[in-house]
């Protein structure tokens, strides 16, 4: 049994929730979000809240009930709320910068970054060091913030990089004499 599957994910006031065929539509404050259900597991709105069973007792239907009930928290929680990921950026001469819908960073290399931000995201710049990558869909701001990170790694020695905000970078000692 999936203890996390087990739970019905509530639906808070002002959230609207309705399954039309194999899709689930959910729609709230911050927009409207969907997701495409899969045929292992079946899917009820009872109410004000949502629960979600396997179809079968079969092994593949138990073990995408866990995942799948998190997927449709995540739909709630995204309409409601949103997502954010801050990413920290250190290293001499090292900068971001939000311009309209494009990110511009300066990560050490001959030229600059410039990456465009995906439909349905917001990136602000606090400062030059931070960047803060907002939006309604948890999987879309967790890729853009992997695809900017991705550009310049932090490393082991110095720690120079761009890193997400509280993610601990393991040290390493450089060379000896």
């Amino acid at each position: 049994m999936s203890r996390i599957g087990k739970k019905a994910v509530a639906i808070p006031s002002g959230v609207t929730a309705n399954i039309d065929g194999d899709t689930l539509t959910v729609k709230g404050p911050k927009g409207t979000l969907s997701l495409g259900l899969s045929d292992l597991i079946t899917y009820k709105v009872e109410g004000e809240e949502i629960s979600v069973q396997p179809a079968n007792d079969t092994k593949a239907a138990r073990s995408h009930w866990g995942m799948q009930r998190t997927l449709v928290s995540n739909l709630v929680e995204g309409v409601t709320e949103g997502y954010t990921k801050v990413l920290e950026i250190s290293g001499v001469g090292y900068r971001a910068q939000a311009q309209g819908k494009k990110l511009k960073l300066q990560l050490g290399y001959s030229h600059d970054v410039d990456l465009d931000v995906p439909e349905g995201l917001e990136v602000k710049t606090p400062d030059q060091t931070t960047v803060e990558i907002s939006g309604i869909d948890k999987q879309a701001v967790g890729q853009f913030a992997a695809e900017v990170r991705r550009w310049r790694k932090p490393e082991p020695y110095k720690g120079k990089g761009i890193k997400y905000r509280g993610e601990y970078i393991f040290r390493k000692e450089g060379k000896k004499k």
